[in-house]
């Protein structure tokens, strides 16, 4: 494990060379520079599009590093997530297809969890090495992991000094260092290339009456595990990957870094100088830290000499959760979700719209915002752009490149958006119009589903996002042409196995998606 005394005092100190904004970087050009971009990933887990200043003028915590990030790229305003929680949205941004097509219908992975993907699944790791890219997943991966068991029996207890495989490396990344799946959920230790790094020694868990803010599962803890440094390991094992990379990067053999975050998400334990610094609580200070090394992952890249010829993206996973403590961050006039209805794991805005920021000089104008409809399965559509690899049957079936975006256009083409709630529950969305196949949230917040239906609500929920971005009015009884049509559009994607173009594809389990006593209607 790389020792943290350099890294804690380096998280005292600015991040060298990004006291500031950046110069202003030259306006877009219309293709990308024929030298092949270098691509890091920064993915935040549980960060709400109110967290972060460049997504939200009422914003009330400090992120100046996202600031600068904006300042020299762009900034997309109406970007989601695929699904409201977290394993199902890293298959999606990983794979460019939407999460539900799998085989995983609701909830989330857990730290004992088996692959989801599997290795004849197209990924962005498998495009980027296929095209000469070193390629690394250093961070939060909550996508399984196969562990040896004791007796070999598939229920039995980890051995964690047995082979762990079907990690990322089946997946097209040569390199990774993990963390199996959320900080809160055991076994806690690091695995990396095949093999646990640390022994567990001990059993440790903190309870939520413990710490309203620190808590997580009781489980096996490596001996080179500490809570508390997890997210500063990671980052410093992400910029020693990006210092070993750089020279070759400069000689033209370039590299993919998928940076999956285990923050803000619980255990929420920020470490000095953030501790407090907010002035508002330790969910705050979290999201300060998070910042924090942000910039020091864009240090990494200036000091490697790399800094103009790499495409940065850095987004989250789903809305903010409850864990914050929405009403205490209110005393302070401060919302993580932005003025969107609810948070992490509905169907709501606030459950899938997500910051995104992305920074590439020279491609990417500076100080730019977009109105465009974005979604996390795009990315894959824009590296197969960026590195000339379009028209592939599969990867990428639900995206929609983002170079005409960074040239100019008011739209990638994409005109449709399908989200997906921790219960399974689905919403469509076509320009303004968004409809939400439940009767509630379709997650955590109220209604819930069960107390909906006790309430005798309709089953469909229809919203003009333009004119009621809060999602207030139910227009579904005044627009039944408009709920008839969506369904048959949600219909139609999810036969086709794509919402791109292209021939129809098989889905990985049977998708259904109307809710109790909703007939598809009949048409074209």
């Amino acid at each position: 494990m790389t020792s943290l005394a350099p890294l804690l005092l380096a998280l005292i100190l600015p991040p060298p060379g990004l006291s500031g904004p950046d110069p202003l970087v030259p306006a877009a050009a219309e293709t990308p520079p024929l030298k092949r971009p270098n691509v890091v990933i920064i993915l935040a887990d549980d960060l709400g599009i109110g967290d972060v200043s460049p997504t939200s003028a009422g914003c009330k915590i400090k992120t100046p590093n996202l600031a600068t990030m904006a300042a020299s790229g762009m900034t997309f305003m109406d970007a989601h997530s695929t699904s409201a929680v977290c394993t199902p949205t890293r298959y999606g941004l990983l794979t460019g297809r939407y999460n539900w097509r799998s085989r995983l219908a609701k909830g989330v992975l857990n730290g004992n969890s088996g692959h989801l993907i599997p290795a004849d699944r197209a990924t962005i790791g498998h495009l980027m090495g296929e095209q000469g890219y070193a390629t690394a997943a250093i961070g939060k991966w909550h996508l399984g992991l196969d562990w040896s068991r004791a007796g070999g029996e598939a229920g039995g207890a980890i051995d964690f000094k047995g082979p762990v495989t079907n990690g990322p490396d089946i997946n097209g990344f040569g390199h990774y260092h993990v963390l199996p799946a959320s900080l809160d959920m055991a076994p806690y230790v690091w695995v990396e290339s095949g093999e646990v790094t640390g022994q567990p020694d001990r059993r440790e868990g903190v309870t939520r009456q413990e710490d309203r803010y620190g808590w997580y599962r009781e489980g096996a803890v490596g001996e080179d595990f500490v809570i508390e440094e997890a997210l500063p390991h990671l980052v410093a094992e992400a910029c020693r990957f990006i210092g070993e990379r750089a020279p070759a990067a400069r000689d033209g053999d370039p590299f993919l870094l998928y940076l999956p975050l285990p923050s803000p998400h619980t255990p929420i334990v920020p470490v000095p100088p953030f501790e407090g610094a907010s002035e508002m609580n330790p969910y705050a200070d979290f999201v300060m830290q998070v910042d924090h090394h942000v910039g020091q992952v864009l240090a990494a890249l200036e000091a490697g000499g790399v800094a103009d010829n790499t495409l940065v993206i850095f987004t989250s996973d789903n809305g903010c959760s409850p864990e914050a403590n929405f009403p205490l961050l209110a005393e302070h006039g401060h919302d993580p979700n932005g003025g969107f209805r609810g948070h992490k794991a509905d169907i709501y805005e606030g459950g899938h719209r997500v910051p995104l920021i992305v920074r590439w000089p020279g491609v990417v104008p500076a100080n730019e915002t977009s109105a465009a409809l974005a979604c996390l399965t795009d990315i894959y559509a824009t590296l197969e752009d960026v590195t000339g690899e379009r028209g592939r049957t599969t990867g990428g079936e639900d995206g929609y490149s983002w170079l005409p975006i960074f040239g100019g256009a008011p739209s990638s083409g994409r005109r449709t958006l399908v989200s997906h709630s921790v219960s399974g529950h689905f919403a469509i969305r076509e320009g303004d119009w968004k409809l939400c196949l439940s009767g509630g949230s379709g997650g955590w917040s109220a209604p819930r589903e069960n107390a909906a239906k006790k309430q005798g609500l309709p089953p469909l929920q229809l919203f003009n996002l333009a004119e009621d971005p809060a999602e207030q009015k139910n227009l579904s009884a005044e627009e039944p042409e408009r709920v008839a049509q969506l369904l048959r559009s949600l219909d139609r994607t999810v036969g086709a196995g794509r919402s791109t173009e292209g021939p129809a594809l098989a889905n990985d389990r049977e998708v259904t998606f109307l809710p109790e006593g909703v007939v598809l209607p009949a048409g074209d």
